[in-house]
């Protein structure tokens, strides 16, 4: 699926500079003004918390991220970005040693890594995936702004992506929202190139003093998950100090 677009530059420095225009963005399709935006990005952790039942159980939460969240969580990752550019950048860097061919960005959010990595020469295709129909509307919104349209394709789940095998994985800041992370793995493995390479973190622990939420900490649920991760896939090293890490299949 080689597209004939011309790619804009999008890259780390245009990134560490704007975000990747990610404030003019939010103002644009929440409607609102810049100042509107600078207003409520400081917020974004706290009102995206507040709407945390309190407990989450494993099969609750698809329908949390994809019906109750709402435009919240673009406020939250777009604050999360700005605040952690370095971090972010470095995750970015490691993208473009390892990113060719057909990217899947599972859980992509806001879309900072489909939009970097459908502006690299070597990758061909990538599909976005993000259960959060707002998050969805809005990446499609930013590809089309940079335009990227024939380069990204925007997904609710895996499973509507059809049959294509992924030369690239990124699935950052996702598996311990999950009820089921060791599965996520398997259905990667599954769809992944031989010699195609992922981009992994996880951060299962919710925190010293409950901070996240968000993420599970069930420690039979993380030994399932290492078993997996030691069973089918050979971390292959990288230079950058970032919690992603890099994996090839065995």
């Amino acid at each position: 699926m080689q597209s004939s677009t011309t790619r804009m530059d999008v890259d780390i420095a245009a990134f560490m500079k704007t975000g990747l225009e990610i404030k003019s963005h939010l103002a644009k399709y929440l409607d609102i003004s810049l100042a509107e935006v600078d207003r409520r990005l400081p917020k974004g952790s706290a009102d995206l918390a507040a709407l945390h039942p309190g407990s989450l159980q494993f099969d609750e939460v698809d329908c949390f991220y994809e019906d109750t969240v709402g435009t919240a969580h673009l406020l939250e990752l777009a604050a999360w970005h700005l605040g952690s550019a370095e971090y972010i950048a470095d995750t970015l860097r490691l993208q473009q040693s390892f990113a060719k061919g057909q990217v899947l960005d599972f859980g992509g959010g806001i879309g900072t890594h489909t939009l970097a990595a459908a502006a690299l020469k070597e990758v061909e295709h990538v599909w976005f995936v993000d259960l959060n129909p707002h998050n969805r509307a809005f990446v499609k919104q930013r590809a089309s702004l940079f335009g990227l349209d024939d380069v990204i394709s925007v997904h609710r789940d895996l499973a509507s992506t059809g049959k294509v095998f992924f030369d690239t994985v990124v699935c950052l800041d996702v598996l311990e929202h999950l009820g089921n992370p060791s599965a996520q793995l398997l259905e990667f493995q599954e769809r992944m190139t031989p010699d195609s390479t992922a981009l992994l973190n996880w951060y299962f622990f919710k925190g010293f003093s409950g901070e996240y939420p968000f993420h599970f900490d069930d420690p039979d649920l993380i030994e399932s998950f290492f078993k997996s991760l030691q069973t089918h896939f050979l971390e292959v090293f990288h230079p950058f100090l970032i919690t992603t890490r890099a994996y090839r299949l065995k």
